[in-house]
């Protein structure tokens, strides 16, 4: 509905300032995680069956075959859906598409740099998957939350394969995708250097959480793979710190707790 006003907004979705501030109140936060572009290209490579599109056929290894030369796939890595008058390339900037970047503009980079430096002003945080434990410490001190609102079961559930998972780039390919997937690359380092001058703005202080963080976080995890098994057993108490109040892991706190895996 055109006048309906939200509290939350958590999903996949494309950013828009202006349908979010029509939407939210001017307080709001705005969090969302990105990656190394890398590795996100061979994640997108499987998740949406790219090699398909790209009719990389008769190869194990298609991001391969793609960086050999992405220029020569360029017709058909982009995709036009006529119903929201949007196009979308899976392989190139697709994390700076989700930020609201058009994929049309691929190749405007210092118009795409300006546009970045004010995403990072209106962004909370943008966490990095490489660096998640320390992009979820900061989130809690950021969003004034406690310990048990940031606890990840470090369990690793995303475990599946597909046969370049684990691909490791030649030096030649990666130049190949920096030109390619450019904005992305600019989105990363940007974001990248804003998260660490944010944690290294916080002090000592940070790095002790965040060693706390990781013990709390395995022995969380820990004990719900036990009682997942069972399904019962007796809660654990997390004793109270500088950084949480006391409190119980049970099964529905386990249920609930977030997975993290790549």
């Amino acid at each position: 509905m055109p006048d309906e006003k939200y509290d939350a907004l958590m999903h996949h979705f494309v950013y828009n300032k202006t349908w979010l501030r029509s939407k939210f109140p001017p307080e709001t936060k705005y969090i969302s995680i990105i990656r190394h572009p890398f590795g996100h290209l061979k994640s997108q490579m499987n998740y949406f069956t790219l090699a398909k599109v790209l009719k990389i056929k008769g190869h194990g290894n298609a991001v391969k075959v793609f960086l050999q030369d992405p220029w020569q796939h360029r017709n058909r890595s982009e995709t036009f859906f006529p119903h929201v008058n949007i196009t979308w390339d899976g392989t190139r900037n697709p994390m700076t598409f989700d930020m609201g970047w058009p994929a049309e503009r691929a190749d405007e980079e210092e118009e795409a740099r300006e546009y970045i430096s004010k995403l990072d002003s209106e962004f909370t945080l943008v966490m990095i998957l490489e660096h998640l434990d320390e992009s979820v410490v900061l989130l809690r001190r950021l969003m004034c939350w406690d310990l048990r609102d940031i606890l990840l079961y470090s369990k690793v559930k995303n475990s599946r394969p597909y046969p370049y998972k684990n691909y490791v780039a030649t030096p030649e390919e990666l130049e190949h995708h920096r030109s390619w997937s450019a904005v992305d690359y600019l989105l990363y380092n940007t974001f990248n250097n804003s998260l660490w001058r944010k944690i290294n703005a916080q002090g000592q202080d940070f790095y002790d959480e965040l060693n706390y963080y990781r013990r709390m976080k395995h022995r969380v995890s820990d004990h719900c793979a036990r009682i997942g098994r069972k399904r019962k057993g007796q809660p654990m108490v997390i004793s109270p710190s500088k950084w949480n109040a006391q409190f119980e892991v049970d099964t529905t706190y386990c249920s609930r707790c977030p997975w993290t895996g790549r």
